[in-house]
């Protein structure tokens, strides 16, 4: 089959024949009809991650197709079945699995991370991993909802986002267009999206959010402007940037709650007294997402409360050039849309 293939840090993605997988007894056999293109992708082939014995590594963690194959003791799904795929593949018995916390199993394996992924012909996971994907969403939506949007929804219920709150999202990407419109699904009573690209301004003041553009004014003295000196009661960052970071904490109210879900190697800076303990504020870190949540996920999706056609706007072939191109606009924070590889 046909795979796009992280070969080395810092070089251009190469597409590779390799072996089709065959399933294990609880596992299922995925014949891939779309796949996400996410900016974790980009900070792989940028060397953001430690790859020490994995590479070459076939990318992708945003993945939808049909059931292809099923393993001998799989018997909650079917053959040609719609299917999107929770990308953390668990042992689903250890402490940290029967909590509901699989994202810290011992053994846990992300697709495109640690074990190959998506961008692929086929892909196989543990059938506990593989949900139906609703005849009203789309592969390309239901592939990209298994990291922004199901990212974002975790990122909300970690912060605790209560009815009529206000939430700052700092960063209109992949994540951020669905953290403004699941916000609002979640009863948020204002959501401030923060930004310095028009394009994506325009598209979280679509979904319903107030847009600051970063470029034009401080974002926290713009939204504590707005509020009355209140400020936010959870901010979302979603971008991976120190600056962003730093903001995210400031524009909270008191007992506000930051989570963080950007990736950066960087320090953050914080004035522990002023800005976190006499608010006592939090900081909250936000690691993937959960299988438990992503049927509320695709509820909101076929229901309309989260709407993506917007938001999925490019498809491209498995291709090594399309998608390095790709690749590179993510490196530069390109526009707000994302981009799906269409597999088959």
């Amino acid at each position: 089959m046909k795979a796009l293939r992280l070969v080395a840090p810092h070089r251009p993605v190469e597409l590779h024949d390799v072996p089709t997988p065959a399933p294990g007894p609880d596992d299922v056999l995925i014949r891939v009809h779309a796949a996400g293109i996410c900016h974790s992708d980009a900070h792989y082939r940028n060397g953001i991650a430690n790859f020490d014995g994995l590479l070459p590594l076939t990318l992708g963690h945003e993945v939808a197709g049909t059931v292809a194959a099923l393993g001998a003791n799989v018997r909650a799904l079917a053959s040609g079945q719609r299917v999107c795929v929770h990308y953390l593949a668990t042992c689903g018995t250890c402490a940290w699995c029967a909590g509901g916390h699989e994202q810290f199993c011992g053994t846990g394996q992300m697709i495109g991370r640690h074990r190959d992924g998506g961008m692929a012909e086929f892909i196989v996971m543990p059938a506990a991993s593989v949900f139906p994907l609703p005849d009203a969403i789309s592969f390309a939506h239901g592939a990209v909802m298994m990291c922004s949007s199901a990212t974002a929804l975790h990122a909300l219920r970690k912060a605790r986002l209560a009815p009529g709150e206000t939430v700052a999202v700092f960063g209109v990407g992949g994540l951020g267009a669905s953290a403004v419109q699941l916000a609002r699904a979640l009863g948020a009573g204002r959501v401030f999206a923060v930004d310095i690209n028009a394009d994506k301004l325009a598209l979280a003041a679509r979904f319903g959010a107030t847009p600051v553009d970063a470029r034009a004014s401080d974002p926290v003295a713009e939204i504590r402007r707005a509020t009355g000196g209140r400020g936010a009661d959870v901010a979302l960052e979603l971008i991976g940037l120190p600056p962003t970071m730093q903001q995210s904490v400031r524009v909270l109210n008191k007992r506000g709650r930051a989570a963080l879900a950007g990736l950066t190697r960087q320090p953050l800076a914080v004035d522990p007294y002023h800005e976190v303990i006499n608010q006592e504020a939090e900081i909250i870190g936000v690691s993937d997402h959960l299988a438990t949540e992503i049927p509320e996920l695709l509820r909101f999706a076929a229901d309309g409360r989260l709407q993506l056609d917007p938001i999925v706007t490019r498809t491209v072939p498995l291709d090594a050039a399309a998608i390095n191109a790709v690749l590179d606009d993510l490196d530069r924070f390109g526009s707000a849309a994302r981009t799906v590889v269409q597999v088959a």
